[in-house]
């Protein structure tokens, strides 16, 4: 039998083999358990266990709600299943369901930071497996049903949520269901329909139909105008053949009795039910602009291609990542769950679907970054019949919907932990997903309270004015775009981008009213260095670099960011030209490496190739300065192959004596070198020199040479995983900063605030 998709989970065709050599490699499985504690000394393993252990054993008798505060409770979600109904190939017993689980629980992982652990419970009995369920419930703080044939499904859940204190959800009901919604919110925008007078066609009434009936009701949608429909027809108001207490909720007063009739004149269908349910004639006899989401997996109730050759005027939805418009689960259950633990549902609601329905739907309205054109190679989604429906890994959707669905919990009186300030649990979650998120949290906080204008020098670039509406979106301040009116417009028409908007300004440096301005203040700078006056007119008038340094430097901006459109040394002779080095400081490049919870930032990155000894004391002293404007109390190690003097050489020399300048000048900061980066990182290690100046492992690393900090770097990101913002300039007398050659809009805005929050340091 072939392996088929979930119905909303679909994605890019596998081979058998591939697929069992994919789950077989390495350690058997997909998943591991890996401790949060230290274990390295007796001491951890007292304070891990016994007799450390006692402690919160007694403080959760005695206040159960400490669990969340001592345990992983608060963040754990058990996927449970009996495999009674496993993907499309049905009752395949328990342990079959096992590769199911474990992949839901990766996703878990990969997507919302949830811990998540599969339990495949072997029994088809109804009570038993709610008996089983019900028991386990001090270990988890959310329970997620996958995979159990309907009824049993539904009876399951329903039990368990009047049991037990924490979320039960069955994703193969409501996670369809909500993510149809969503993508239905948007559809119904676009065709101009309201819910109140549309009518929807669901054909399938097993799980996922029945929970879509549900949700689109409680959304708005007239009861009378929703027609359930299985293999038998239309379920109906006095039917008898095949029907169950769940279909008769949904059964509707009606002459209607097949498919096509329901389908004759209706403004929506929903297919969660097999390939080939709607025929030619079912499509063309329904409604003007018809929303046709055909969700059987993987081969939907009738194709994209099938639809056009019939009408051109249908929106479509499928469960296939293959076809625009993918009703994928991904997109709603680890956020969901993300949400509820946070306040620590009791339940998840109808409210609470319906939030994150809503958030998915707003969130494909707004424009696409780069890092979602990216999953669509390169052709960026604009809102519109073929994109109602966000793509799974969109950055946005970790702070997106849970936030929406914590708000719903606080509201209906479901949470037990209220969240009190929603953008700041929002940026909370952004930093799960995203390291830089959490480092750059601070920046962003202080620049929305002081908003600067920031000039974007290469404004006809897509990625640039794309990184300039979001920067006013986020409320961080003006942003200027440099460059020609005509051609910007134009490039943002064509890209969908909407620079018609408070706080976007375009200027077009030939004719702006300070272009003489700036030649002269360029030419008094330049005319004992080979520059004739008409030379520096010809820079300010066609090189956007020097017209942008000339705003910033005579006060017309706040900050600057370039570099998209050419390397970084030649963006930064060009800004040198006009922008010098703060009085006794160095201009130095500083990169921010994060790597599994550790911060620390290096020095010289982008500027001095192969410092002298004193050059090396002044990037110490500036790399210093910049991380304690980020926050961070500097322990600064001054590296080498060696360690205080072994083995000896002469680039070895440099860095002692550049540790001697440092004495002399009696700096404010903690210092010491020359020593290899292990020593300097591992306070194991550094204990061997018990004279070592640090208390602790360094958090400032300053390079014997650039080439070893690029490399350093480099190998960081590739090799260790480790995320890096960077090279950043420092010492400057006004803020730059110089992205990399082709940087993505999201690094535009990052080095945008930054340069702003320079400017107000």
């Amino acid at each position: 039998m072939p392996l088929k998709d979930k119905t909303a989970e679909g994605g890019p065709s596998v081979s058998p083999q591939e697929a069992l050599d994919f789950h077989a490699s390495g350690r058997p499985g997909k998943l591991e358990i890996s401790p949060t504690k230290p274990m390295a000394t007796q001491r951890d393993l007292s304070l891990a266990y016994s007799p450390g252990v006692a402690v919160p054993v007694k403080a959760i008798a005695e206040d159960p709600s400490r669990a969340f505060d001592y345990t992983t409770r608060g963040n754990m979600v058990a996927v449970i299943s009996n495999g009674t109904a496993i993907l499309g190939l049905g009752n395949l017993g328990a342990l079959a369901s096992k590769p199911v689980m474990e992949g839901k629980a990766v996703l878990f992982k990969r997507f919302a930071d949830v811990d998540s652990i599969d339990l495949e419970v072997d029994t088809q009995d109804v009570e038993e497996f709610i008996n089983c369920v019900r028991f386990l419930g001090p270990s988890f703080g959310g329970i997620n049903l996958e995979d159990i044939r309907a009824p049993d499904c539904f009876i399951i859940e329903q039990r368990l949520r009047e049991m037990m204190d924490i979320p039960v959800f069955h994703d193969d009901q409501h996670g369809t269901a909500i993510i149809a919604a969503a993508g239905l919110i948007n559809a119904l925008e676009i065709t101009g329909r309201d819910m109140k007078t549309a009518t929807l066609v669901c054909n399938g009434a097993g799980s996922a139909g029945i929970a879509c009936v549900e949700l689109v009701k409680s959304m708005g949608f007239s009861p009378q105008n929703v027609i359930l429909c299985d293999t038998k027809g239309v379920v109906y108001q006095g039917r008898k053949e095949g029907m169950n207490q769940w279909k008769s909720a949904h059964a509707i007063k009606t002459d209607k009795r097949t498919l096509a009739d329901a389908m004759d004149g209706a403004d929506i269908v929903f297919g969660l039910s097999a390939k080939g349910a709607f025929s030619n004639a079912m499509i063309q006899s329904m409604a003007k602009n018809p929303i046709i989401f055909a969700m059987a997996n993987p081969d939907p109730e009738i194709t994209p291609e099938e639809v056009a050759e019939i009408r051109t005027d249908a929106i479509m939805a499928t469960g296939r990542s293959d076809y625009p418009n993918q009703v994928n689960n991904v997109l709603g259950f680890p956020y969901i769950f993300r949400g509820a633990l946070d306040v620590r549902a009791t339940t998840i609601n109808d409210e609470m679907k319906v939030a994150a329905a809503q958030a998915l739907a707003a969130l494909a309205r707004e424009d696409v970054p780069d890092d979602v054109a990216a999953a669509y190679q390169g052709n960026r989604p604009k809102f519109g019949p073929n994109y109602i429906i966000p793509v799974p890994f969109d950055p946005r959707l970790i702070s997106a919907i849970p936030a929406a669905v914590a708000r719903a919990a606080m509201d209906t009186g479901v949470a037990r932990r209220p969240i009190l300030d929603i953008e700041k649990y929002k940026q909370e979650l952004s930093a799960r997903r995203d390291p830089i998120a959490s480092t750059l949290q601070r920046i962003y906080d202080r620049v929305r309270r002081q908003p600067k204008r920031v000039v974007f020098a290469e404004g006809e670039e897509e990625q640039v004015m794309r990184a300039a509406v979001s920067y006013v979106s986020q409320k961080l301040g003006t942003a200027i775009l440099i460059g020609r009116d005509d051609v910007i417009k134009e490039n943002a028409r064509n890209a969908g981008v909407d620079l018609n908007r408070p706080g976007i300004e375009i200027i077009n440096a030939r004719l702006s009213r300070r272009n003489a301005v700036y030649a002269d203040h360029l030419y008094e700078r330049m005319q004992r260095k080979g520059y004739l006056f008409r030379d520096c007119q010809r820079l300010i008038n066609n090189d956007r670099n020097h017209f942008a340094a000339c705003m910033l430097a005579l006060g017309d901006a706040d900050a600057v960011v370039t570099g998209v459109t050419r390397n970084y040394s030649t963006a930064l002779e060009d800004i040198r030209r006009v922008i010098d080095a703060k009085p006794g400081h160095r201009v130095i490049g500083v990169s921010i490496a994060l790597c599994r919870g550790r911060t620390v930032i290096v020095a010289d990155t982008a500027v001095h190739d192969m410092p002298g000894s004193l050059e090396i004391a002044d990037i110490a002293e500036e790399a210093a300065g910049f991380a304690r404007r980020m926050g961070y109390e500097p322990r600064v190690a001054m590296l080498a192959y060696s360690t205080f003097g072994h083995p000896a050489g002469e680039r070895s020399a440099r860095v002692q004596e550049a540790v001697q300048i440092l004495d002399k000048r009696r700096v404010d900061f903690e210092y010491d070198g020359e020593m290899a980066a292990d020593v300097a990182l591992n306070p194991r290690l550094m204990r061997q020199y018990p004279f070592c100046r640090l208390s602790g492992p360094a958090n400032v690393l300053v390079m014997p040479a650039f080439h070893s900090a690029s490399i350093s770097t480099k190998m960081l990101q590739e090799l260790g995983g480790s995320t890096v913002i960077g090279p950043l300039l420092v010492g400057l007398n006004k803020p730059v900063q110089i992205v990399p050659l082709n940087a993505k809009d999201s690094d535009i805005v990052n080095m945008a605030a930054i340069a702003a929050y320079s400017a107000g340091a």
